[in-house]
């Protein structure tokens, strides 16, 4: 089915797009559609949208959810949000790239997290929340397309965003989204990726930054085989290189690309070892 031609109809109150913020704003109602379909919103549920723009996902939001927290870096954005003054959605002012998710959410566990995420701060803003002592239950965010498609990447294709998303969850592409569903058109294509975060991370029991520390190393140079990124990135010979990986089962001349979770787990191990 092809997508809704967009409209390029947009609210008079609010200011004009700013581009060094990376605002486009979500004009597609079938895009619109398939977000809150794919988050599944029900009238029980906490929902943390970061970067509400113009509100127009808020305000569905505001009509399926409990309860809406919108986190909106644009101050005039959020003031013009507030003037709305719908009952059931907080406005708050930050960067969800640093913002207090424990602030946010209080002891509610299982929240949902949402947003139109711009281009330049997508990936930081999901490891922010995945990596948060209170993570959500289900991520529906809208990505670059090349970003979606790393968040999604099976082994052969991965990468250190890979693998960051998916030791705390299970995404998948649920929409892909053209330039004309935004106002203003970006230059790139888009893509809806829902997460579904598991209950514990797929971490070893050292945790995550260790962990990171280790495949942060073998994507350090990741045209080179994998002995020799993992002796640059942990700054050890080849040989002890190559050694730790024969120890987790790994060929010392694979690429990092290639490996699974589990092979890095089985990696970190050994280099623990």
């Amino acid at each position: 089915m092809r997508p809704q031609k967009a409209r390029q109809d947009h609210p008079t109150p609010y200011p004009r797009p700013r581009k060094a913020l990376g605002q486009h704003f979500l004009t597609d109602r079938g895009t619109l559609r398939a977000i809150l379909e794919a988050a599944e919103v029900s009238p029980q549920d906490l929902v943390v949208e970061v970067g509400p723009g113009r509100g127009v996902l808020t305000r569905e939001l505001a009509l399926r959810a409990g309860r809406v927290v919108a986190v909106e870096l644009d101050e005039e954005l959020a003031a013009e949000l507030r003037r709305e003054a719908l009952s059931n959605v907080a406005v708050v002012v930050a960067d969800g790239r640093t913002v207090d998710v424990a602030s946010l959410v209080g002891q509610q566990s299982g929240y949902k997290l949402l947003g139109n995420l711009p281009y330049y701060a997508a990936s930081p803003i999901m490891r922010h929340f995945l990596e948060a002592s209170a993570r959500p239950s289900i991520a529906v965010v809208m990505l670059q397309k090349e970003v979606a498609e790393q968040v999604c990447a099976s082994p052969g294709s991965m990468s250190l965003l890979s693998v960051a998303v998916q030791v705390y969850g299970r995404p998948r592409v649920v929409r892909r989204v053209p330039p004309g569903a935004f106002f203003p058109r970006p230059k790139v294509s888009s893509a809806v990726v829902r997460i579904d975060v598991y209950p514990e991370p797929a971490l070893p029991s050292q945790g995550a930054e260790p962990f990171f520390r280790v495949a942060r190393a073998g994507f350090s140079s990741p045209r080179k085989q994998l002995r020799n990124a993992l002796a640059h990135g942990l700054e050890v010979s080849t040989q002890v290189a190559a050694r730790v990986l024969e120890r987790a089962g790994v060929d010392p001349r694979r690429r990092a690309q290639t490996l699974s979770l589990e092979e890095w787990r089985r990696v970190f191990e050994a280099v623990v070892e």
